[in-house]
């Protein structure tokens, strides 16, 4: 998959899902349910994240693969590369190129949380770093993610300039976040399109904690939404978040958002029902596959 071939291509709204790596039978079980449904929606990529430091690396390759080979669906593959060297990242991207990977997803990533990790001496300070790098050595379109929610627009532009074809905004729950900061990367010359994250609402304690990760405001309206409703009942917050973020995508659509990523978590019950609304309201068509 070229995301930035698609761009070229269609003025319609893309529609991508992530997935990662799973860590156990069950884990892999559910995935391949999560593939097959999501797959009937004709998704124009699946996205496969890829360890701190490489920590998953074999894992992320086994299921570019699969994806790739066995189930024949457009992949784009990401890249974190906090404390990997030069040779390193070569050493990955030769293996996405090997696979037939036409796009890399660029991260710096977080320190892995392995006391034993020792970064490289020569690694990279910046995902700008790492994509100038990759930019030129290689011909893999090239995207990059943008943080909503962060006023240091100048540290996207620095992404843009150095090879970055396209931006996956950090999920949120306020959508003026992200119209806001569309404006400001606008001003700053960033031209690029811009997809929005969607992160289901899944449970009470995933929602909070991804929230304190990624330092992603919780509107009241959400707050308040799940305060309401038992943490045990576990359909009527599934049923919560459908509705919540069903009227966020579509609110972002109507408003020309140019697609749609969603974090999986490699599930889909949720997404499945979202869609569905999404195509009642004409606002999204799966039949173009």
């Amino acid at each position: 998959m070229d995301v930035t071939k698609f761009f070229n291509a269609h003025k319609r709204p893309l529609l991508s899902f992530e997935l990662f790596p799973p860590r156990s039978q069950k884990g892999a079980q559910n995935l391949d349910k999560a593939i097959t449904e999501l797959s009937s929606f004709g998704p124009d990529y699946f996205s496969v994240t890829f360890g701190a430091g490489g920590g998953q690396r074999q894992g992320s390759f086994e299921l570019i693969k699969k994806l790739k080979n066995e189930r024949e669906l457009p992949v784009v593959a990401y890249v974190a590369g906090f404390g990997m060297g030069p040779d390193d990242l070569g050493s990955v991207l030769d293996n996405f190129k090997d696979i037939g990977i036409k796009t890399v997803f660029v991260i710096r990533g977080d320190k892995p949380t392995d006391e034993s990790f020792s970064p490289h001496p020569d690694s990279f300070t910046h995902a700008s770093d790492m994509l100038q790098f990759i930019n030129s050595k290689y011909d893999f379109s090239l995207g990059a993610v943008g943080y909503p929610e962060d006023n240091r627009i100048d540290y996207l532009k620095q992404k843009q300039d150095s090879g970055a074809q396209y931006i996956v905004a950090q999920y949120f729950y306020d959508n003026l976040f992200y119209y806001n900061f569309k404006n400001k990367c606008s001003k700053a010359g960033i031209t690029i399109p811009i997809i929005p994250g969607i992160m289901p609402i899944y449970s009470h304690k995933m929602t909070n904690n991804l929230a304190k990760t990624c330092n992603t405001t919780l509107p009241e309206v959400v707050k308040q939404g799940l305060a309401a409703i038992d943490p045990e009942d576990k359909e009527a917050v599934i049923n919560f978040g459908i509705d919540f973020i069903s009227k966020q995508c579509s609110d972002l659509l109507k408003n020309g958002a140019s697609g749609l990523h969603f974090y999986t978590m490699n599930r889909s019950k949720s997404i499945t029902q979202i869609l569905g609304r999404l195509k009642d309201e004409n606002l999204l068509s799966f039949d173009h596959n």
